[in-house]
């Protein structure tokens, strides 16, 4: 099977779960090739991937305009093309369109529509959603990432759509890993310049709106609870340092003068240890306003870390009650779930057990891309 995969500007679980794919499929033995923008490129270590992204060139620039072209060409090469996200499937559609012979189509939804009012990479106005309506329904297939995104793609016209979850990597080996030593775990804390002492609420997140870290910072300082707030990950440096300043008591919260909280919350940056820092962590929070199958939720439970998640997108049918959810945009709830989970151990040691017992449940990457190359074979009769 050959196929071409299209994604955008992607740095966290989109890219994760693309890189995994493709993978996947070449272990597998598939033709896997792959456009992407530069930016994605870099992040991932695609060194072999098509640098070619005509939606930040500029349609009508030169540049994008011979993007474009090269697209189109290598579409009708192929015989599936896959597009991640929804400027992805608008891209490959076009492509699709004037691509002899024509490919078939498959677009996977990872994300809830941007706001038609816009904003980074959203959709500027009605004629955005428009545009991916018409590319879903030129599709063969559509997935989402969860529930949520499934019934999207049936509300804006796609022929057929399914689920098509999003595994993480890293469960296995977490399955597998026990807890830091106390050692290992003052070792990791000191070296981010946090004390080893308290217990550690961790956070792995970009840093960008759709994360709502403003709830997280509030909700730390609203706890009760001597812990270390600890957020893993990097992202809008803007944003990041105002959530400091919060957490340091140079500006308050929104409606809150400067000082009225002092949260104890420490930002650690991007991080190649991630999995080091779930196995010392205490407790996990993630307070987004919006998540599919978040893949570092997934890990969590691997590791067995109990969750505080919001209750939004895909995230409830991912815990299935292994966790606890609070509502989006509320840090007295998040502050509350959190201090009475750090003090009740043995409700944080079911919560985590139980999270582990339903990650072993699931399939594994090198599963689920078996389960893609299914779908690429399927009669596109068949799909419609």
């Amino acid at each position: 099977m050959r196929v071409l995969m299209v994604v955008g500007r992607a740095a966290g679980g989109v890219g994760a779960h693309v890189d995994a794919l493709v993978s996947g499929l070449r272990a597998e033995g598939h033709d896997v090739q792959v456009v992407a923008a530069g930016s994605t490129a870099d992040t991932f270590g695609w060194h072999d991937a098509h640098r070619l992204w005509p939606v930040h060139a500029g349609a009508r620039a030169p540049r994008g305009l011979l993007d474009w072209h090269r697209i189109m060409q290598l579409a009708g090469t192929v015989d599936v093309v896959h597009a991640h996200g929804h400027q992805a499937a608008v891209v490959a559609a076009v492509a699709v369109l004037r691509a002899r012979p024509q490919p078939r189509m498959v677009v996977s939804l990872h994300n809830d529509l941007p706001p038609a009012t816009g904003g980074p990479g959203g959709l500027k106005s009605s004629v955005g959603r428009s545009a991916v309506g018409w590319a879903l329904r030129r599709a063969d297939l559509v997935t989402g990432a969860s529930d949520d995104l499934v019934a999207l793609a049936e509300s804006l016209g796609a022929q057929r759509a399914e689920i098509a979850h999003v595994p993480s990597a890293r469960v296995a080996p977490l399955l597998d890993a026990d807890r830091l030593t106390p050692d290992e775990r003052a070792l990791l804390l000191s070296g981010a310049g946090i004390p080893s002492g308290p217990p550690v609420v961790l956070v792995v997140s970009r840093i960008a709106p759709q994360k709502d870290l403003g709830t997280l910072v509030a909700a730390a300082g609203l706890s009760a609870s001597a812990a270390s707030w600890v957020v893993v990950g990097d992202g809008d440096a803007r944003l990041r340092s105002r959530l400091e300043e919060v957490a340091h008591g140079i500006r308050g919260p929104e409606g809150q003068p400067a000082g009225a909280t002092r949260p104890n919350v420490h930002f650690v940056g991007a991080r190649d240890d991630v999995t080091s820092w779930l196995r010392l962590a205490d407790l996990f929070v993630l307070t987004s306003r919006w998540e599919a199958r978040a893949l570092v939720v997934q890990e969590a439970m691997a590791a067995g870390v109990p969750v505080v998640a919001t209750r939004t997108g895909g995230l409830p049918g991912l815990l299935a009650g292994a966790g606890v959810l609070v509502p989006v945009g509320d840090p007295a709830a998040t502050a509350a779930a959190v201090d009475r989970l750090l003090e009740d151990p043995d409700e944080r040691a079911r919560l985590g057990a139980a999270g582990r017992a339903v990650a072993a449940s699931w399939d594994s990457p090198q599963d689920e891309a078996r389960r893609w190359a299914d779908r690429y074979a399927r009669d596109p009769r068949a799909m419609t």
